[in-house]
Protein backbone atom coordinates (compact mmCIF):
# COMPACT_ATOMS: atom_id res chain seq x y z
CA UNK A 1 0.00 0.00 0.00
CA UNK A 2 3.15 2.33 0.49
CA UNK A 3 4.10 1.85 -3.38
CA UNK A 4 2.54 4.72 -4.46
CA UNK A 5 2.74 6.97 -1.73
CA UNK A 6 7.06 6.70 -1.84
CA UNK A 7 6.44 6.81 -5.48
CA UNK A 8 6.37 10.75 -5.36
CA UNK A 9 10.12 10.67 -4.00
CA UNK A 10 11.76 11.83 -7.24
CA UNK A 11 14.73 13.67 -7.43
CA UNK A 12 14.23 17.78 -8.46
CA UNK A 13 15.68 18.76 -11.50
CA UNK A 14 18.42 20.83 -11.90
CA UNK A 15 16.09 24.07 -13.11
CA UNK A 16 13.67 23.49 -9.97
CA UNK A 17 16.94 24.56 -7.30
CA UNK A 18 16.15 26.94 -5.62
CA UNK A 19 12.35 26.85 -5.76
CA UNK A 20 11.02 24.89 -2.58
CA UNK A 21 8.82 26.73 -0.65
CA UNK A 22 11.30 26.36 2.43
CA UNK A 23 14.11 25.60 0.01
CA UNK A 24 16.69 22.83 1.01
CA UNK A 25 18.53 20.09 -0.74
CA UNK A 26 16.26 17.75 0.40
CA UNK A 27 13.84 18.81 -1.58
CA UNK A 28 11.55 16.91 -3.98
CA UNK A 29 8.61 17.22 -6.10
CA UNK A 30 5.05 16.10 -5.37
CA UNK A 31 4.71 15.15 -8.60
CA UNK A 32 1.40 12.12 -8.79
CA UNK A 33 2.41 8.53 -9.19
CA UNK A 34 0.43 6.21 -11.70
CA UNK A 35 -1.92 4.95 -8.90
CA UNK A 36 -1.88 8.28 -6.96
CA UNK A 37 -3.85 10.87 -8.36
CA UNK A 38 -4.42 14.83 -7.01
CA UNK A 39 -7.25 15.13 -5.42
CA UNK A 40 -9.99 16.64 -7.03
CA UNK A 41 -10.30 19.88 -5.47
CA UNK A 42 -6.78 20.71 -6.86
CA UNK A 43 -7.60 19.91 -10.57
CA UNK A 44 -7.07 23.14 -11.78
CA UNK A 45 -3.21 23.18 -10.07
CA UNK A 46 -0.42 23.76 -12.54
CA UNK A 47 1.56 20.48 -13.80
CA UNK A 48 4.89 19.61 -13.02
CA UNK A 49 6.01 18.58 -16.33
CA UNK A 50 9.18 20.28 -17.39
CA UNK A 51 10.38 23.13 -19.17
CA UNK A 52 9.93 24.08 -22.81
CA UNK A 53 13.18 26.27 -24.00
CA UNK A 54 12.70 29.70 -22.72
CA UNK A 55 9.68 29.18 -21.06
CA UNK A 56 9.20 29.09 -17.13
CA UNK A 57 7.33 25.93 -15.62
CA UNK A 58 4.33 25.72 -14.49
CA UNK A 59 4.73 23.43 -11.18
CA UNK A 60 3.12 22.29 -7.96
CA UNK A 61 4.96 23.78 -5.28
CA UNK A 62 7.59 21.51 -3.70
CA UNK A 63 7.81 19.14 -1.23
CA UNK A 64 10.55 18.47 0.83
CA UNK A 65 11.06 14.67 1.58
CA UNK A 66 10.91 14.98 5.67
CA UNK A 67 6.81 15.51 4.34
CA UNK A 68 6.46 12.74 2.39
CA UNK A 69 8.82 10.63 4.86
CA UNK A 70 6.51 11.41 6.89
CA UNK A 71 3.11 11.01 5.29
CA UNK A 72 4.85 6.97 4.68
CA UNK A 73 5.99 6.38 7.99
CA UNK A 74 2.56 7.41 9.69
CA UNK A 75 0.99 5.46 6.91
CA UNK A 76 2.72 2.61 7.69
CA UNK A 77 2.19 2.82 11.57
CA UNK A 78 -1.74 2.85 11.21
CA UNK A 79 -1.36 -0.21 8.89
CA UNK A 80 -2.27 -2.99 11.49
CA UNK A 81 -3.09 -0.64 14.79
CA UNK A 82 -5.62 -0.88 16.67
CA UNK A 83 -4.66 1.03 20.07
CA UNK A 84 -6.65 3.98 19.44
CA UNK A 85 -9.80 1.82 19.25
CA UNK A 86 -8.60 -0.49 22.15
CA UNK A 87 -8.40 2.84 24.53
CA UNK A 88 -11.65 4.08 23.19
CA UNK A 89 -13.34 0.82 24.10
CA UNK A 90 -12.19 0.76 27.83
CA UNK A 91 -13.34 4.85 28.02
CA UNK A 92 -17.12 3.29 26.52
CA UNK A 93 -17.18 0.26 28.66
CA UNK A 94 -15.67 1.53 31.83
CA UNK A 95 -17.04 5.36 31.79
CA UNK A 96 -19.95 5.40 30.19
CA UNK A 97 -21.47 8.93 29.10
CA UNK A 98 -19.79 12.11 30.16
CA UNK A 99 -22.24 14.57 30.50
CA UNK A 100 -20.91 18.03 32.53
CA UNK A 101 -21.00 17.57 36.04
CA UNK A 102 -21.31 14.18 36.45
CA UNK A 103 -18.42 11.88 38.09
CA UNK A 104 -17.95 9.79 35.12
CA UNK A 105 -16.69 13.05 33.08
CA UNK A 106 -13.90 13.57 35.49
CA UNK A 107 -12.69 10.42 35.61
CA UNK A 108 -12.63 10.17 32.41
CA UNK A 109 -10.60 13.32 32.67
CA UNK A 110 -8.49 12.22 34.88
CA UNK A 111 -7.66 8.85 32.80
CA UNK A 112 -6.89 10.89 29.92
CA UNK A 113 -4.05 12.98 31.64
CA UNK A 114 -2.64 10.20 33.19
CA UNK A 115 -2.29 7.95 30.12
CA UNK A 116 -0.73 10.95 28.11
CA UNK A 117 1.60 11.73 30.98
CA UNK A 118 2.95 7.53 30.92
CA UNK A 119 2.80 7.99 26.94
CA UNK A 120 5.71 10.39 27.63
CA UNK A 121 4.04 13.68 26.60
CA UNK A 122 4.98 16.52 28.12
CA UNK A 123 3.44 19.05 30.94
CA UNK A 124 0.29 16.27 30.77
CA UNK A 125 -2.36 18.70 33.32
CA UNK A 126 -5.68 19.39 34.13
CA UNK A 127 -7.19 23.64 33.46
CA UNK A 128 -9.99 24.47 35.93
CA UNK A 129 -12.99 24.67 34.38
CA UNK A 130 -16.49 25.74 35.90
CA UNK A 131 -19.45 24.15 33.72
CA UNK A 132 -23.12 23.71 33.87
CA UNK A 133 -24.83 21.22 35.84
CA UNK A 134 -27.53 19.99 34.68
CA UNK A 135 -29.38 16.60 35.39
CA UNK A 136 -32.21 14.96 32.91
CA UNK A 137 -34.64 13.63 36.08
CA UNK A 138 -37.37 11.10 35.30
CA UNK A 139 -39.30 11.36 31.81
CA UNK A 140 -41.96 9.76 30.75
CA UNK A 141 -45.62 10.98 28.22
CA UNK A 142 -48.30 9.75 27.15
CA UNK A 143 -50.91 10.33 24.37
CA UNK A 144 -54.57 10.30 25.91
CA UNK A 145 -56.43 11.17 22.83
CA UNK A 146 -58.05 10.39 20.22
CA UNK A 147 -56.03 7.33 21.11
CA UNK A 148 -53.81 6.12 24.42
CA UNK A 149 -50.44 4.88 24.34
CA UNK A 150 -47.14 6.13 26.10
CA UNK A 151 -45.16 8.34 23.56
CA UNK A 152 -41.27 7.75 24.19
CA UNK A 153 -39.36 11.59 24.77
CA UNK A 154 -35.73 12.79 25.84
CA UNK A 155 -35.36 15.84 27.11
CA UNK A 156 -33.46 18.31 24.87
CA UNK A 157 -30.21 19.30 26.94
CA UNK A 158 -30.62 22.43 29.47
CA UNK A 159 -34.80 22.14 29.43
CA UNK A 160 -36.35 23.16 32.26
CA UNK A 161 -38.54 20.55 34.13
CA UNK A 162 -42.25 20.42 33.86
CA UNK A 163 -44.42 20.60 37.27
CA UNK A 164 -44.32 18.16 39.28
CA UNK A 165 -47.93 16.43 38.17
CA UNK A 166 -46.35 17.10 34.37
CA UNK A 167 -48.20 19.26 31.93
CA UNK A 168 -51.95 17.96 29.79
CA UNK A 169 -52.73 19.96 26.81
CA UNK A 170 -54.11 20.01 23.19
CA UNK A 171 -51.28 19.36 20.53
CA UNK A 172 -50.49 21.83 17.79
CA UNK A 173 -48.40 20.00 14.66
CA UNK A 174 -46.22 22.76 12.55
CA UNK A 175 -43.91 21.86 9.97
CA UNK A 176 -41.28 24.20 10.83
CA UNK A 177 -40.58 27.53 12.80
CA UNK A 178 -41.98 29.76 9.95
CA UNK A 179 -45.27 27.61 9.85
CA UNK A 180 -44.67 27.87 14.06
CA UNK A 181 -44.81 31.98 14.05
CA UNK A 182 -47.81 32.07 11.34
CA UNK A 183 -49.62 30.27 13.58
CA UNK A 184 -49.18 31.72 16.42
CA UNK A 185 -52.45 33.27 17.73
CA UNK A 186 -53.12 29.41 17.93
CA UNK A 187 -50.40 28.52 20.14
CA UNK A 188 -51.38 29.77 23.48
CA UNK A 189 -52.25 27.17 26.25
CA UNK A 190 -50.63 24.13 23.42
CA UNK A 191 -47.97 21.63 23.25
CA UNK A 192 -46.58 21.88 19.91
CA UNK A 193 -44.96 19.32 17.40
CA UNK A 194 -42.13 20.63 15.28
CA UNK A 195 -42.01 18.02 12.67
CA UNK A 196 -38.98 19.09 10.56
CA UNK A 197 -37.47 16.49 9.01
CA UNK A 198 -33.87 16.33 8.09
CA UNK A 199 -32.75 15.71 4.44
CA UNK A 200 -30.93 12.84 3.38
CA UNK A 201 -27.14 12.95 3.11
CA UNK A 202 -26.18 14.96 0.34
CA UNK A 203 -23.23 12.70 -0.86
CA UNK A 204 -22.29 14.86 -4.32
CA UNK A 205 -21.48 17.91 -1.36
CA UNK A 206 -20.57 16.00 1.38
CA UNK A 207 -23.68 18.15 3.64
CA UNK A 208 -25.75 16.57 6.54
CA UNK A 209 -27.93 18.66 6.45
CA UNK A 210 -27.95 19.35 10.20
CA UNK A 211 -27.01 22.86 10.28
CA UNK A 212 -30.63 23.76 8.60
CA UNK A 213 -32.57 21.20 10.24
CA UNK A 214 -31.48 21.88 13.98
CA UNK A 215 -32.62 25.22 14.65
CA UNK A 216 -36.30 23.69 15.39
CA UNK A 217 -34.08 22.32 18.39
CA UNK A 218 -32.39 25.39 19.03
CA UNK A 219 -34.65 27.94 18.68
CA UNK A 220 -38.48 25.80 18.69
CA UNK A 221 -39.00 26.17 22.47
CA UNK A 222 -38.41 29.95 22.74
CA UNK A 223 -40.43 30.33 19.38
CA UNK A 224 -43.46 28.92 20.58
CA UNK A 225 -43.26 30.41 24.24
CA UNK A 226 -42.87 33.70 23.20
CA UNK A 227 -46.15 32.58 21.72
CA UNK A 228 -47.85 31.24 24.83
CA UNK A 229 -47.24 27.44 24.25
CA UNK A 230 -46.84 25.17 26.88
CA UNK A 231 -44.29 22.91 26.10
CA UNK A 232 -42.54 21.98 22.19
CA UNK A 233 -41.53 18.15 21.19
CA UNK A 234 -39.47 18.68 18.15
CA UNK A 235 -38.61 15.63 16.08
CA UNK A 236 -35.50 13.93 16.36
CA UNK A 237 -33.01 16.06 14.24
CA UNK A 238 -32.04 13.32 11.96
CA UNK A 239 -32.39 11.63 8.56
CA UNK A 240 -32.56 8.09 9.55
CA UNK A 241 -34.41 6.03 12.07
CA UNK A 242 -35.41 3.09 13.42
CA UNK A 243 -37.33 4.81 16.24
CA UNK A 244 -34.42 6.64 17.65
CA UNK A 245 -34.39 9.56 19.79
CA UNK A 246 -31.79 12.11 19.73
CA UNK A 247 -30.95 14.72 22.18
CA UNK A 248 -28.62 17.90 21.96
CA UNK A 249 -28.59 21.33 23.51
CA UNK A 250 -31.44 23.96 22.90
CA UNK A 251 -30.86 28.02 23.75
CA UNK A 252 -33.34 29.98 25.95
CA UNK A 253 -33.54 32.95 24.50
CA UNK A 254 -33.33 36.34 26.42
CA UNK A 255 -36.45 37.76 27.93
CA UNK A 256 -38.59 35.36 26.47
CA UNK A 257 -40.56 31.97 28.91
CA UNK A 258 -38.70 28.86 29.21
CA UNK A 259 -40.91 25.81 28.51
CA UNK A 260 -40.72 22.27 28.62
CA UNK A 261 -39.23 20.87 25.43
CA UNK A 262 -38.12 17.69 24.48
CA UNK A 263 -37.68 15.10 21.05
CA UNK A 264 -39.50 12.60 20.01
CA UNK A 265 -38.84 9.94 17.16
CA UNK A 266 -39.44 10.60 13.44
CA UNK A 267 -41.68 8.45 13.78
CA UNK A 268 -44.24 9.54 16.14
CA UNK A 269 -43.67 12.80 14.86
CA UNK A 270 -45.27 11.84 11.24
CA UNK A 271 -47.89 10.06 13.33
CA UNK A 272 -48.92 13.74 14.89
CA UNK A 273 -49.05 15.15 11.50
CA UNK A 274 -51.30 12.26 9.89
CA UNK A 275 -53.51 12.54 12.91
CA UNK A 276 -53.77 16.14 12.78
CA UNK A 277 -54.31 16.15 8.90
CA UNK A 278 -57.83 14.43 10.01
CA UNK A 279 -58.87 16.72 11.92
CA UNK A 280 -58.11 14.72 14.89
CA UNK A 281 -57.81 16.33 18.32
CA UNK A 282 -54.44 15.57 19.90
CA UNK A 283 -53.91 15.30 23.71
CA UNK A 284 -50.61 14.39 25.39
CA UNK A 285 -49.32 14.44 28.91
CA UNK A 286 -45.65 15.68 28.96
CA UNK A 287 -43.59 15.03 32.62
CA UNK A 288 -39.94 16.23 32.66
CA UNK A 289 -38.00 15.78 35.92
CA UNK A 290 -34.69 17.87 34.59
CA UNK A 291 -32.98 20.41 36.75
CA UNK A 292 -30.02 22.91 36.82
CA UNK A 293 -27.99 22.54 40.00
CA UNK A 294 -25.04 25.17 40.64
CA UNK A 295 -22.05 25.04 38.34
CA UNK A 296 -19.57 22.13 39.29
CA UNK A 297 -15.55 21.62 38.73
CA UNK A 298 -14.35 20.09 35.71
CA UNK A 299 -11.53 20.92 33.15
CA UNK A 300 -9.67 20.68 30.19
CA UNK A 301 -7.28 17.58 29.91
CA UNK A 302 -3.88 19.52 28.40
CA UNK A 303 -0.70 17.69 27.24
CA UNK A 304 2.52 18.33 24.86
CA UNK A 305 4.82 17.21 22.16
CA UNK A 306 7.08 20.37 22.75
CA UNK A 307 8.70 21.84 19.51
CA UNK A 308 12.55 21.31 18.80
CA UNK A 309 13.09 25.23 17.52
CA UNK A 310 9.65 27.04 18.10
CA UNK A 311 8.19 25.47 21.50
CA UNK A 312 6.45 28.90 22.12
CA UNK A 313 4.07 28.50 19.04
CA UNK A 314 1.43 26.25 19.16
CA UNK A 315 -0.57 24.07 16.80
CA UNK A 316 -3.60 22.98 18.89
CA UNK A 317 -5.52 18.99 17.99
CA UNK A 318 -8.27 18.13 19.84
CA UNK A 319 -11.70 16.95 20.20
CA UNK A 320 -14.38 17.53 23.35
CA UNK A 321 -14.34 14.96 26.00
CA UNK A 322 -17.62 15.74 27.37
CA UNK A 323 -20.75 14.04 25.66
CA UNK A 324 -24.36 13.72 26.29
CA UNK A 325 -25.92 11.09 28.41
CA UNK A 326 -27.55 8.77 26.32
CA UNK A 327 -25.38 6.26 24.51
CA UNK A 328 -21.43 6.26 25.63
CA UNK A 329 -20.47 8.98 23.61
CA UNK A 330 -17.63 7.33 21.46
CA UNK A 331 -18.66 8.76 18.31
CA UNK A 332 -19.65 11.64 20.12
CA UNK A 333 -16.68 12.67 20.54
CA UNK A 334 -14.78 10.40 22.22
CA UNK A 335 -13.03 9.23 19.05
CA UNK A 336 -12.10 12.92 18.72
CA UNK A 337 -10.16 12.70 21.57
CA UNK A 338 -8.89 9.76 21.26
CA UNK A 339 -7.78 10.48 17.64
CA UNK A 340 -5.79 13.51 19.02
CA UNK A 341 -4.35 11.39 22.18
CA UNK A 342 -3.29 8.83 19.56
CA UNK A 343 -1.85 11.75 16.92
CA UNK A 344 0.80 12.88 19.26
CA UNK A 345 2.13 9.51 20.72
CA UNK A 346 2.38 8.42 16.89
CA UNK A 347 4.41 11.49 16.07
CA UNK A 348 6.27 10.75 19.43
CA UNK A 349 7.40 7.63 18.68
CA UNK A 350 8.26 7.67 15.15
CA UNK A 351 10.35 10.76 15.97
CA UNK A 352 8.83 13.05 14.39
CA UNK A 353 9.67 15.89 16.10
CA UNK A 354 8.20 19.28 14.41
CA UNK A 355 9.73 22.76 15.05
CA UNK A 356 6.27 24.18 16.77
CA UNK A 357 4.75 22.41 19.48
CA UNK A 358 1.61 20.08 19.14
CA UNK A 359 -0.51 20.69 22.20
CA UNK A 360 -3.53 18.23 22.63
CA UNK A 361 -6.28 19.80 23.83
CA UNK A 362 -9.51 17.43 25.39
CA UNK A 363 -11.76 20.43 25.92
CA UNK A 364 -14.81 19.58 28.33
CA UNK A 365 -18.28 21.05 27.93
CA UNK A 366 -18.51 21.63 24.16
CA UNK A 367 -22.29 19.79 24.31
CA UNK A 368 -24.51 22.33 26.45
CA UNK A 369 -21.70 25.35 27.46
CA UNK A 370 -18.52 25.36 25.27
CA UNK A 371 -17.00 26.63 28.63
CA UNK A 372 -14.25 24.65 27.96
CA UNK A 373 -13.21 26.06 24.27
CA UNK A 374 -13.85 29.72 26.12
CA UNK A 375 -11.72 29.25 29.36
CA UNK A 376 -8.80 27.62 27.21
CA UNK A 377 -8.88 30.66 25.36
CA UNK A 378 -8.84 33.02 27.69
CA UNK A 379 -6.02 31.38 29.71
CA UNK A 380 -3.96 30.94 26.60
CA UNK A 381 -4.48 34.51 25.12
CA UNK A 382 -0.91 35.81 25.26
CA UNK A 383 0.58 32.54 23.29
CA UNK A 384 0.72 32.42 19.89
CA UNK A 385 -1.37 29.71 17.94
CA UNK A 386 -0.39 29.30 14.45
CA UNK A 387 -3.03 26.93 13.91
CA UNK A 388 -5.95 24.46 15.14
CA UNK A 389 -7.05 21.13 14.15
CA UNK A 390 -11.01 19.98 15.83
CA UNK A 391 -11.98 16.60 15.17
CA UNK A 392 -15.45 16.75 16.18
CA UNK A 393 -17.38 14.64 13.34
CA UNK A 394 -16.81 10.65 14.27
CA UNK A 395 -14.70 8.10 12.95
CA UNK A 396 -16.08 7.06 9.79
CA UNK A 397 -13.75 6.65 6.94
CA UNK A 398 -11.00 8.97 6.73
CA UNK A 399 -12.12 11.84 3.57
CA UNK A 400 -9.71 14.79 4.05
CA UNK A 401 -9.90 18.35 5.51
CA UNK A 402 -11.74 21.71 5.85
CA UNK A 403 -9.58 24.32 5.71
CA UNK A 404 -9.52 27.70 7.00
CA UNK A 405 -12.73 29.90 5.56
CA UNK A 406 -10.66 31.50 2.15
CA UNK A 407 -9.56 30.10 -1.02
CA UNK A 408 -5.83 31.58 0.19
CA UNK A 409 -6.53 29.42 3.68
CA UNK A 410 -7.44 25.96 1.27
CA UNK A 411 -3.90 27.17 -1.18
CA UNK A 412 -1.30 27.84 1.81
CA UNK A 413 -2.16 23.77 2.00
CA UNK A 414 -3.39 22.59 -0.96
CA UNK A 415 0.01 20.88 -2.27
CA UNK A 416 0.20 18.39 0.58
CA UNK A 417 -2.89 17.03 -0.51
CA UNK A 418 -1.48 13.88 -2.24
CA UNK A 419 0.59 12.69 0.92
CA UNK A 420 -3.28 12.05 2.41
CA UNK A 421 -3.87 9.67 -0.36
CA UNK A 422 -2.96 6.58 1.00
CA UNK A 423 -4.94 7.59 4.07
CA UNK A 424 -8.05 8.32 2.44
CA UNK A 425 -7.72 11.83 3.53
CA UNK A 426 -6.62 14.10 0.58
CA UNK A 427 -9.71 16.37 0.25
CA UNK A 428 -9.23 19.14 1.27
CA UNK A 429 -11.98 22.06 0.91
CA UNK A 430 -12.56 25.63 2.08
CA UNK A 431 -14.40 25.89 5.87
CA UNK A 432 -12.15 24.52 8.76
CA UNK A 433 -12.88 24.84 12.20
CA UNK A 434 -14.83 23.62 15.21
CA UNK A 435 -17.07 25.15 18.02
CA UNK A 436 -13.95 24.35 20.93
CA UNK A 437 -11.59 26.15 18.86
CA UNK A 438 -14.09 28.87 17.55
CA UNK A 439 -12.73 32.02 19.96
CA UNK A 440 -9.18 30.93 18.50
CA UNK A 441 -10.33 31.37 15.04
CA UNK A 442 -12.12 34.64 15.97
CA UNK A 443 -9.21 35.77 16.95
CA UNK A 444 -7.50 35.02 13.38
CA UNK A 445 -5.70 31.34 13.80
CA UNK A 446 -5.78 28.89 11.14
CA UNK A 447 -8.68 26.79 12.23
CA UNK A 448 -8.92 23.23 10.30
CA UNK A 449 -11.45 20.29 10.43
CA UNK A 450 -10.64 16.53 9.86
CA UNK A 451 -13.36 15.60 8.31
CA UNK A 452 -14.50 11.66 7.92
CA UNK A 453 -16.96 10.11 6.31
CA UNK A 454 -20.28 11.57 7.97
CA UNK A 455 -23.01 10.00 5.75
CA UNK A 456 -23.87 8.03 8.71
CA UNK A 457 -23.00 9.90 11.72
CA UNK A 458 -26.26 12.00 12.64
CA UNK A 459 -27.75 8.44 12.52
CA UNK A 460 -25.87 7.61 15.78
CA UNK A 461 -25.40 11.91 17.24
CA UNK A 462 -26.58 12.62 19.92
CA UNK A 463 -29.00 9.24 20.65
CA UNK A 464 -28.71 5.88 22.81
CA UNK A 465 -26.96 4.53 19.53
CA UNK A 466 -24.46 6.47 19.92
CA UNK A 467 -21.51 3.42 21.46
CA UNK A 468 -18.32 2.09 20.65
CA UNK A 469 -19.60 -0.77 18.36
CA UNK A 470 -20.17 1.49 15.29
CA UNK A 471 -16.78 2.36 15.52
CA UNK A 472 -14.32 0.68 12.88
CA UNK A 473 -10.77 0.44 14.72
CA UNK A 474 -9.31 0.65 10.99
CA UNK A 475 -10.95 4.03 10.35
CA UNK A 476 -10.09 5.32 13.88
CA UNK A 477 -6.44 4.39 12.96
CA UNK A 478 -6.27 5.85 9.86
CA UNK A 479 -7.93 8.91 10.93
CA UNK A 480 -5.25 9.32 13.82
CA UNK A 481 -2.59 9.32 11.42
CA UNK A 482 -4.63 11.84 8.84
CA UNK A 483 -4.61 14.43 11.83
CA UNK A 484 -0.76 13.27 13.28
CA UNK A 485 0.54 14.16 9.34
CA UNK A 486 -1.99 17.37 9.19
CA UNK A 487 -0.18 18.56 12.76
CA UNK A 488 3.32 17.59 12.18
CA UNK A 489 3.09 19.90 8.42
CA UNK A 490 1.66 22.73 9.95
CA UNK A 491 3.95 22.70 13.18
CA UNK A 492 6.52 21.88 10.62
CA UNK A 493 6.26 24.69 7.77
CA UNK A 494 7.27 27.94 7.12
CA UNK A 495 4.41 30.02 7.68
CA UNK A 496 2.77 31.60 4.43
CA UNK A 497 3.91 35.23 4.22
CA UNK A 498 0.80 37.88 4.21
CA UNK A 499 0.28 39.56 1.34
CA UNK A 500 1.26 43.16 1.16
CA UNK A 501 -2.03 45.50 0.33
CA UNK A 502 -0.91 47.55 -2.65
CA UNK A 503 -0.02 51.45 -2.27
CA UNK A 504 -3.30 53.35 -3.60
CA UNK A 505 -2.41 54.91 -7.06
CA UNK A 506 -1.36 58.39 -6.92
CA UNK A 507 -3.94 60.46 -8.35
CA UNK A 508 -4.20 62.35 -11.85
Amino acid sequence: MRAGLLAVLITAPAWASGCASEGSANTVWAQPAGDMPLPSAAADAPSVDPPTSGSVAPRTPALEAKYVEAAAKLTAMAEDDTRAWDRLAHVADTFGHRLSGSASLEKTIDWAIETMAADGLTDARREKVMVPHWVRGSESAEILGPVKRPLPVLGLGMTVGTPGRGITAEVIVVADLDELDRRASELAGKIVVINQAMPGYDYEHHDASYGSTVQIRAHGPSRAGAHGAKAVLIRSVTASSLRTLHTGALNYAEGQPKIPAAAITPEDAEWFTRMAARGETIEVRLQLGAKLLPDAVSANAVAELRGREKPEEIVVIGGHIDSWDVGDGSTDDGAGCLMAMEAALMLKELNLIPRRTIRVVLFTNEENGLRGGKAYAQAHADELHVAGIESDSGAGAPWGFGVGQSQADLDSLLRFAPLFETLGANNFVVGGGGADISPLTAEGMLGIALRPDTSHYFDLHHSPADTIDKIPPYHLERNAAALALMAYILAERDLPQPTATPEPAAAH
